[in-house]
């Protein structure tokens, strides 16, 4: 059963963005990956991140509100362990992105050209 989710988000020009109480973070034009999860309702979630009109909750909807999400993904593997993966390989754009409840440095990463 899937847990957890990957976006491949497409950000087309850099971008200075306030991401809530974390603050402003300036974001290069390229791909990014982020890693979240659900419990429950997993199509609902994924649903809300496709939707340019909603109110600002979780960091990644800071982001998308000048970013398009490309691809979706869908995984067994815990979040963290994912996002620990991730980490191994890629750029992190903003430490303690999307996993401020959880031990991950982050759960956003950066590469410039799509994979």
């Amino acid at each position: 059963m899937a847990i957890t989710y990957l976006l491949q988000i497409y950000l087309g020009r850099p971008k200075t963005i306030k991401i809530g109480k974390l603050g402003r973070f300036y974001f290069k034009n390229g791909y990014y990956l982020y890693v979240g999860s659900a419990k429950r309702n997993m199509a609902k979630r994924i649903a809300r991140h496709l939707r340019k009109k909603k109110k600002k909750f979780w960091h990644i909807d800071y982001l998308l509100q000048y970013a398009e999400v490309r691809k979706v993904w869908t995984s067994d593997r815990p979040e963290e362990r994912i996002a620990e993966l991730l980490s191994e390989k890629m750029t992190i754009p903003v430490l303690e992105f999307g996993s401020s409840d959880v031990k991950s440095k982050s759960h956003l990463f950066y590469y410039k050209r799509a994979r």
